[in-house]
């Protein structure tokens, strides 16, 4: 027997919208400024689909100019809605453009409502013999659910995909039968449609109403048996509340019809679905498309719900090599990376490897009538402090440089570097590179202190768009449609066969390099233009590059550690789990692994079932996260317990046991890095390790601090933080003259 077809319809602006509002804290802004939020959130949901189901068949459905026949019954339907976003707007035509490119039908006509195009669609394909899923959050699709048309919610929130079919409407809205939720809707209005249902009716009033009387006419029909107030209510209001089922019907009757042909997934225009991802700068997204489309992606669905009707799905939607053309016979295509981005390979450069004698002698001559040269040092390692120099790269023009390989031994290369000093130490010449911060470090190991003005193309970009990411790659993508040469063609991937730097052929070495410091210096032209009109050269210049000199000394400086001390803790803190454990095996009658949330849930909600309904994460097991077990903690003493046992072994494992290892050998202090472009407010973060964090709650927290210690007894360790900033700015800023008395006065003001 052939396997029934499927066909997908997707809400589009449900979708958009949704799309848009999850990203609502952190929007996508790219580097024209434009909110991509709303596409990003689009295609995401639209390729989640194509991914997991691997539909035959797919059409995506659009409002247009609203909904005639609603209007016209009740002027004052959506008209509540506040103004669509902007970004929503920009966002409509491009997931057009998109859909085209993918050869994926966009629907919409003029005077109807998704809804209506997606109830007639479904109801159509139904007859046909299809099953139907409709690919939407909104509630108001229950009506058309029917033992081959199902409801497809998508995920949201850590909670997975459900999907309702006939048992799921029965239970949501308290129906016997899917069109009942028309009379539910009716019966209680819909807020954000406007919709006004009888005054006084809420969830519960109308699932027992239903219950009662079977349909809304029923319920006119038989006010005599409502008392008070309701009754009143309900005569009064009769003829809203027929209006109101009216205006949450969803026609089947539109002039719309299903195209088999034309709604079949089929390969799509990879080039032009490629240059609207390029445009757009979304990078994940078109690997994520190449995936799909090459049959690269396992389709195993992992559909989340408790559900009959979920389940049933599930198993009959398969898994395995996801092929588009699996019904035809045909093999997937492979879709080629198509590109308008240029490479070294188009791109007219010379770049040339400078090795001693007369070419070194010209070569400086040259570099020190400079006043702005872009320098890029390539290293055996990451960690600056145990980096040896492999060669630097220079380029003052576009398409030019130079590079100068590093002999092995180190009096070799202190030799070559006494030549460089002269440019480092230039008090006029201003350097210019990518993360400047890694080079000054790498060239303090060589005794160089680098002077003059510095331009950082990483800090510079920070300030202009604080939401992107900085990498080198991605801002030579973004600014000049270029793409560099991988570090990973040079030297492979991480792993034991990575090479090191200095394995690699000169002249690859020498093309890589100085093509760093050629898109360095095109990218700070770039940036030195859009931080004068942004107004923060300022900031860029007085406070963020100052700054940066000061990381690098903080980084290299580096902190003590009393490793003896954090020894003891550890063998203390082994004794206190140890105990902890005994007593939560007593508790539990039996020995698990306290650590696995499988095993502890099981103890907690199955065996000792201290919850009614405990909660569920979305792979189905129970939820043993912090804040559920914070919530039961103070009726429970082995969830008190579970809690401390969880914040000794972090402890332990984290910090205790943890910094040890990353006391530096060479140095014998814990090194961090201290982050500029990472947090958007101007934080700073701190990494590998991160002492941010260490815990200041908890005594045995407390404890591990005094771990970090002064180098001798003639220095000591400050710990400073501001008073008060934020209280303080906003009393400046509103020039509020009680709260500057009491600042001047020393006041505290939260006291």
């Amino acid at each position: 027997m052939a396997e029934q077809k499927r066909l997908f319809l997707l809400d589009a602006y449900a979708l958009i919208f949704r799309g848009y509002y999850a990203l609502i804290k952190n929007p996508r802004i790219n580097s024209k400024g434009m909110d991509t939020s709303a596409i990003m959130g689009f295609m995401n949901s639209l390729f989640d689909v194509i991914k997991r189901e691997k539909p035959d068949h797919l059409a995506v459905c659009f409002d247009k100019d609203g909904s005639t026949e609603r209007t016209e019954l009740f002027p004052e339907y959506k008209a509540n809605r506040d103004e669509t976003p902007d970004a929503i707007r920009i966002a409509v035509p491009y997931i057009q453009k998109i859909l085209k490119a993918m050869h994926i039908p966009c629907v919409e006509i003029s005077g109807l409502e998704a809804d209506d195009i997606i109830g007639t669609l479904a109801k159509q394909a139904e007859q046909e013999g299809y099953k139907v899923f409709m690919v939407t959050p909104d509630k108001d699709f229950g009506q058309l659910v029917s033992e081959n048309i199902f409801m497809y919610r998508p995920a949201r929130m850590g909670n997975g995909i459900e999907i309702w079919g006939i048992p799921e409407v029965q239970k949501r809205f308290g129906v016997e039968r899917p069109e009942q939720v028309i009379d539910y809707l009716g019966m209680m209005g819909d807020a954000s449609d406007n919709i006004p249902g009888f005054p006084g009716v809420g969830e519960k009033t109308a699932k027992k109403f239903i219950e009662e009387f079977g349909s809304l006419e029923g319920l006119l029909e038989n006010t005599d048996k409502l008392k008070g107030k309701m009754k009143e209510r309900i005569i009064e209001n009769a003829e809203l509340g027929k209006i109101s089922k009216q205006l949450a019907t969803i026609c089947v009757t539109c002039d719309v019809a299903f195209d088999a042909e034309d709604y079949e997934l089929s390969a799509p225009d990879n080039e032009k679905v490629q240059a609207i991802f390029e445009e757009l700068e979304f990078r994940r997204l078109r690997e994520q498309f190449i995936k799909i489309f090459s049959g690269e992606t396992e389709g195993t669905p992992t559909m989340v719900t408790s559900t009959e009707t979920g389940k049933q799905q599930a198993q009959a939607a398969g898994s395995g090599q996801f092929s588009l053309f699996g019904n035809k016979g045909e093999e997937p295509a492979t879709l080629e990376v198509v590109s308008s981005r240029k490479t070294i390979e188009e791109v007219p450069h010379v770049y040339q490897s400078v090795q001693g004698g007369m070419a070194l002698d010209l070569f400086l001559k040259n570099l020190m009538k400079q006043e702005k040269v872009c320098f890029d040092t390539e290293t055996t390692s990451l960690n600056p402090i145990e980096a040896e120099l492999v060669g630097i790269a220079f380029s003052w023009e576009t398409g030019k440089g130079f590079y100068l390989p590093f002999p092995e031994g180190r009096a070799e290369a202190d030799t070559l570097i006494d030549r460089l000093r002269p440019f480092f130490t230039s008090a006029e010449i201003e350097k210019v590179g990518q993360n400047l911060k890694y080079d000054i470090k790498v060239l303090r190991k060589y005794g160089v202190e680098v002077k003059g003005p510095l331009f950082d193309t990483m800090l510079a970009h920070y300030l202009i768009n604080p939401d992107m990411r900085h990498n080198m790659d991605v801002l030579s993508e973004t600014y000049l449609n270029y793409t560099p040469i991988s570090i990973t063609e040079l030297i492979g991937k991480k792993g034991k066969n990575q090479l090191s730097m200095r394995e690699v052929p000169l002249e690859q070495q020498t093309e890589y390099a100085v093509e760093d410091a050629d898109i360095t210096l095109q990218l700070a032209q770039h940036f030195e233009k859009e931080l004068k009109e942004a107004e923060t050269m300022d900031l860029f210049r007085d406070i963020e590059i100052p700054l940066l000199r000061v990381l690098a000394d903080m980084e290299l400086e580096g902190i003590n550690l009393d490793k003896d001390f954090l020894k003891g803790l550890s063998t203390q803190l082994d004794a206190d789990i140890a105990s902890l454990e005994k007593k939560i095996y007593e508790e539990a009658g039996e020995t698990f692994n306290i650590g696995s949330p499988k095993q502890l849930g099981e103890i907690l909600f199955d065996k000792l079932k201290l919850v009614d309904k405990p909660k569920k994460t979305k792979t189905g097991q129970y939820s043993t996260a912090e804040d559920v077990l914070s919530y039961l903690a103070k009726d429970h003493q082995i969830i008190r317990d579970v809690l401390e046992y969880r914040g000794l072994t972090k402890l332990k494992s984290t910090y205790v046991d943890a910094l040890p290892t990353q006391v530096e050998d060479r140095t014998g202090r814990v090194h961090t890095d201290y982050m500029q472009t990472v947090a958007a407010t101007g934080r700073l973060s701190s990494n590998n390790p991160n002492l941010q964090n260490i815990p200041i709650r908890t005594e045995r927290g407390r404890q591990v601090r005094k771990a970090f210690i002064p180098r001798d007894k003639d220095h000591v360790l400050l710990a400073a933080d501001y008073s008060q900033i934020e209280l303080r700015i906003i009393t400046a800023l509103s020039d509020e003259d009680t709260m500057i008395e009491a600042f001047k006065n020393g006041e505290d003001i939260h006291a």
